[in-house]
C-alpha cells in the first residue's frame, strides 16, 4: 500500500509506483537471463539462444499478471539501454587498424547485405520492416543489431514474432558459422589474416566470431574482432538512417503516425552510442570503466531478448513462414560469398 501521508505526485511517490508497476516483470527476466547465462558458461550454448528458448518457455507471465508490464519495460527501454551502452566499445583506432581495403570491403558489405535483404523480401512476398530486420542484423551484428533495428521500427502486429525469429535464426547460423567457417578457410588455404577478415565481416554474432577466430590462432582471433567490432561501429549510422527514412515516410504516410506523434528524429538511444562512441575515441573512458559499460549492455541485452522471448508464442514464430528462413538464409550466403570474393579479388 502507498503511504497515505505522501502527496501522490513527489518523485519518491512516482518512484514507487514505477517500481511497482515494473519490478516483477523486469526480476524475472533477470532470472531468465541469469539461467542463460549458466546454461552457456556451463554447457557452451549461445547465451542469446538460451535467453530465448528460456523466454518462451514463459510466455505465460506475459499473457496475464503482475509481470506483464514489467516485461513489456524491459523488452523496450532496457533494450535500448543495452544498445546505447555498445557505444563504450567502439573507438576511432578500430577502423585505422585495418587500412582503408578492408574497411571499404566491411562497408561495403553491410550495405549490399541490407540491399539485397530489400530485394529479396520484395520477390519473396515479405514486408519492408521485416528486410531491414533481418538485413541489419546479418550484416551488422546479430542479435544486438536485430534489437536496434526493432526499437525504431513502426510496429504492427507482426513485430514481436519478427524480432523472436530473427534474433533466434541469426543465432543459430552464428553458431553452425562458428564451427563451419573455420574448415571453410582451411579448404581454401587461406592465411590467418585472411581468415581473421572473412571470420570478422560474415559471422553474425560477436560471441562466435571470437569463439571462430581463437580456434585457429591468436592472430586471427585478433583480426577478427577487429573486423567484427568495425561492423558494430556501422550499427549507428544505419539506425540513423533508417529512422530518418522512417521519420520521412511516416509524415508522407499519415497512417503510419500514431496518436499524432512522428518517430524521433534521432532515437535518444542513437545518440548515447555516439557520445560514449567519441569519447571512448578521445581515450576519455578508463579500461575498467570500458570493461564495465561493456559488461552492462552485455547484460542489458541478455535480459531484454529474455523478455522478448517471453512476449512470444512458439506458434507465432512457426507462423513466420518458410520465405523468411530463404531469405535469412539468402542474406548469409550473400555477404560470406562477397567478403571471400573481396578478400581473395581487391585485398591481398
Amino acid at each position: 500500500m502507498t503511504n497515505p501521508a505522501l502527496p501522490a505526485n513527489t518523485p519518491f511517490h512516482k518512484l514507487q509506483k514505477f517500481l511497482s508497476e515494473n519490478g516483477p516483470g523486469f526480476l524475472v527476466s533477470c532470472v531468465v537471463a541469469a539461467a542463460a547465462k549458466f546454461i552457456s558458461e556451463h554447457y557452451g550454448a549461445p547465451a542469446m539462444l538460451m535467453a530465448l528458448l528460456l523466454g518462451i518457455a514463459f510466455h505465460f507471465l506475459a499473457e496475464e499478471g503482475r509481470c506483464v508490464p514489467g516485461i513489456a519495460f524491459t523488452s523496450r527501454t532496457v533494450l535500448r539501454v543495452g544498445v546505447a551502452l555498445l557505444g563504450a566499445r567502439i573507438s576511432i583506432e578500430l577502423l585505422i587498424g585495418l587500412g582503408p581495403k578492408l574497411i571499404l570491403l566491411v562497408v561495403a558489405g553491410v550495405i549490399l547485405t541490407i540491399l539485397v535483404g530489400m530485394i529479396g523480401a520484395r520477390l519473396l512476398g515479405r514486408g519492408w520492416r521485416f528486410a531491414l530486420l533481418t538485413g541489419g542484423s546479418v550484416a551488422i551484428c546479430g542479435a544486438s543489431a536485430a534489437m536496434a533495428i526493432a526499437a525504431i521500427l513502426p510496429k504492427n502486429e507482426h513485430s514481436e514474432r519478427n524480432l523472436i525469429f530473427t534474433v533466434l535464426a541469426v543465432t543459430v547460423l552464428s553458431t553452425i558459422a562458428m564451427i563451419a567457417y573455420p574448415i571453410i578457410t582451411q579448404a581454401l588455404d587461406l592465411d590467418d589474416l585472411a581468415t581473421g577478415v572473412f571470420l570478422g565481416g560474415t559471422i553474425h554474432d560477436v560471441a562466435q566470431v571470437v569463439g571462430a577466430g581463437f580456434s585457429v590462432s591468436n592472430e586471427t582471433g585478433e583480426t577478427a574482432t577487429l573486423v567484427k567490432l568495425i561492423r558494430v561501429t556501422m550499427l549507428a549510422p544505419v539506425v540513423l538512417v533508417f529512422s530518418l527514412v522512417i521519420r520521412s515516410y511516416a509524415e508522407a504516410d499519415p497512417e503510419q503516425v500514431k496518436d499524432g506523434k512522428k518517430p524521433p528524429l534521432v532515437p535518444f538511444f542513437v545518440v548515447m552510442f555516439l557520445v560514449l562512441a567519441a569519447i571512448n575515441s578521445l581515450g576519455l573512458i578508463p579500461g575498467f570503466l570500458q570493461n564495465t559499460l561493456s559488461e552492462l549492455s552485455r547484460w542489458a541485452l541478455l535480459i531484454s531478448i529474455a523478455a522478448v522471448g517471453m512476449k512470444t508464442s512458439l506458434k507465432t514464430i512457426l507462423d513466420v513462414g518458410g520465405q523468411a528462413i530463404i531469405l535469412i538464409l539468402a542474406e548469409t550466403v550473400f555477404i560470406a560469398g562477397f567478403i571471400l570474393y573481396g578478400i581473395t579479388h581487391f585485398t591481398g
